[in-house]
């Protein structure tokens, strides 16, 4: 791997993008071009029912409009494609196919009521840890709950703290088997999880750089597991503040009022751009400004450690 730093877009496109959305890609962008780096685009649309290639096509217009450009990815393709992960589903296999073959994959029939109404342990989040249910199961009992139910599918984790020094938030850890159980790899209509693909996919585009919202701080340990049991290089992790809204929601897309639809009737790219820059603790003032002005101005160091909940009237 070349010195190069390589960092990534890497949205889901089932709506248009909110303030969230667009303050990780600027910091993504930024923390990327200030090392004199270049940016991939890829569309993370695993389930392509629910991410129509027309919100993708939206996406990119709405990146180019804030003059956040990437170098490959996307429809303007590159080396390193597929972009689109709904066209992955083979590269994916392989990996998998490669965690099946060191006997740590098993099919689990729990269906996520079943696990929120057991005793089993939560995260301060509210997500479930996996309390391992399915993870003895006999041939036979296999055998006689796939007449009912197809499975889905969980990797097998150790009782092991993995740790690691991220760019925003510092050192974060976590017990896999404590904190998080064995996860998903794939779901009962086939579709990989959101843990191996991205994985899959940093890896062959050459991402060393992912800049992502803190809400996947926890997922980090989890992906770091992957890269070691498939022999891949992990990237380095930098995990952002989230943007809140006034009342401390967090942003979704179906806050419409803070979609870019909405913003772009009201604000120029550079006002959106130095607003989120204000926010983000990277200038003084919510003065417009460009992506390219704010390279010199870009560090970790100014960006905050906790959620942002936005000033009034600041959007």
């Amino acid at each position: 791997m070349s010195g190069e730093a390589v960092g990534r877009f890497a949205p889901s496109p089932s709506g248009r993008l909110h303030l969230g959305n667009l303050a990780c890609s600027l910091l993504a962008w930024l923390s990327a071009k200030s090392q004199g780096g270049r940016v991939v685009l890829r569309i993370e649309d695993l389930d392509a029912a629910r991410c129509p290639r027309i919100y993708a096509d939206q996406l990119e217009e709405d990146l180019a409009w804030l003059g956040l450009y990437w170098d490959e990815g996307g429809s303007r393709g590159g080396p390193k494609g597929p972009y689109y992960q709904s066209e992955c589903s083979g590269i994916y296999l392989q990996s998998y196919q490669k965690l099946e073959q060191q006997g740590l994959v098993y099919p689990c029939f729990c269906s996520r009521a079943q696990l929120h109404a057991a005793s089993a342990p939560h995260r301060s989040d509210g997500n479930v840890i996996y309390p391992g249910t399915c993870r003895a199961l006999s041939p036979e009992e296999i055998e006689e709950k796939s007449r009912r139910r197809p499975p889905a599918w969980r990797l097998r984790v150790p009782d092991r703290e993995i740790g690691f020094e991220d760019r925003c938030m510092g050192w974060y850890s976590e017990n896999l088997l404590r904190d998080c159980g064995d996860f998903y790899l794939r779901r009962a209509d086939g579709i990989f999880a959101y843990q191996l693909a991205g994985v899959v996919d940093d890896a062959r585009m050459g991402v060393t750089e992912v800049v992502r919202g803190a809400d996947l701080l926890s997922s980090t340990p989890r992906q770091l597991y992957l890269y070691e049991l498939l022999g891949l290089r992990a990237p380095k992790f930098a995990h952002c503040p989230l943007l809140l809204a006034e009342d401390g929601r967090r942003l979704s897309k179906r806050d419409g009022d803070q979609s870019l639809e909405n913003l772009r009737a009201r604000y120029s790219a550079p006002e959106i751009v130095g607003r989120l820059a204000f926010a983000y603790g990277l200038q003084p003032e919510p003065a417009p400004r460009t992506p390219e002005s704010l390279i010199p101005d870009f560090s970790w160091d100014k960006v905050p450690k906790q959620d942002i909940c936005l000033p009034e009237g600041l959007f």
